[in-house]
């Protein structure tokens, strides 16, 4: 089964689907990305902040899959914001993931308390995107009005916007502003909080025990989190899934075979709490997130 790919603002394609490593540990993600690139995914998701970059190379070298049929992305992580700092990262990320060409750099939050860094940092994806270092640039974790200053005060319009979004936090004004921008939205949490998501009063359900998905599942013969991913496929996102599990990486992969209805993706859309199982973009500061990238 082949995976439809998104036209990103600059011609650059990105499969529809992709692997996220978020939260799996460096001894875990060798297996994992090799089990996602044997079952037919294309795009691996990674960041520096993340730890794992290395093993992600690894695991492609592992695959015998040409390094050109994989879309490679990362992201550069507020320690290293800053001109020279975020072209320094590249070759941090570079360097880990063993390849010379990343195809995707985005900065990994908007760091408002700091903005000026964050500009600087952009500017420096830019040069690297002039350079012919990276495929494509974009951002991650930016609301509305982050695009607008950084829109103003840098050059190339971001690829993507890597965002919370899932059927029970959709984000409806910042999928707007994204594709008022030409920005592909990135779902990170396409299934809400990883399984979980917090209802108006703060209190978390699990997005796989959903009555109403199950309901819609069940008449498609899917799963829950096959539902969805189709949702967020059906409505333009990018998806990047995580999982370490065989079977569910194989799962998340198989949702090219159905398409919703428009009375169900309207009750999925209904599923909206408004609220947010990350953390807020504009809580991320030095202070609170900061961590040093080793430089190996």
């Amino acid at each position: 089964m082949s995976i439809p790919n998104i036209t990103l603002n600059n011609g650059v394609e990105i499969p529809a689907l992709g692997f996220g490593v978020y939260q799996t540990p460096p001894e875990e993600t060798v297996a994992a990305v090799e089990k996602a690139l044997e079952t037919g995914y294309r795009h691996i998701d990674t960041a520096a902040a993340y730890g794992n970059e290395r093993e992600v190379g690894q695991a492609i070298r592992n695959s015998g899959i040409s390094r050109e049929s994989i879309f490679i992305e990362t992201k550069v992580w507020i320690n290293d914001y800053g001109y020279d700092q975020t072209l320094h990262a590249f070759e941090k990320a570079a360097g880990k993931l063993g390849v010379e060409q990343i195809d995707l750099l985005i900065l990994h939050q908007a760091l408002p308390s700091e903005f000026e860094r964050t500009i600087d940092a952009y500017r420096a994806l830019e040069h690297l995107l002039e350079q012919g270092k990276v495929r494509a640039i974009g951002v991650s974790n930016f609301m509305p009005e982050h695009l607008d200053r950084l829109m103003g005060e840098t050059q190339v319009i971001p690829a993507v916007n890597q965002i919370e979004v899932h059927p029970y936090f959709r984000e409806t004004e910042l999928l707007d502003k994204d594709r008022e921008l030409g920005i592909v939205s990135q779902a990170w949490s396409p299934i809400g909080g990883i399984t979980f998501y917090r209802d108006s009063n703060g209190e978390r359900g699990s997005t796989l025990e959903d009555e109403r998905i199950i309901a819609i599942a069940e008449a498609h013969g899917k799963s829950p989190a096959q539902v969805m991913l189709r949702w967020h496929l059906d409505q333009g996102r990018q998806v990047i899934p995580k999982s370490v599990t065989p079977a569910r990486i194989e799962e998340n992969f198989d949702v090219f075979d159905f398409e919703l209805t428009n009375d169900e993706l309207t009750a999925i859309d209904a599923l909206d709490t408004g609220v947010r199982g990350g953390p807020d973009p504009e809580d991320v500061t030095m202070a609170t997130f900061g961590k040093e990238i080793p430089e190996a």
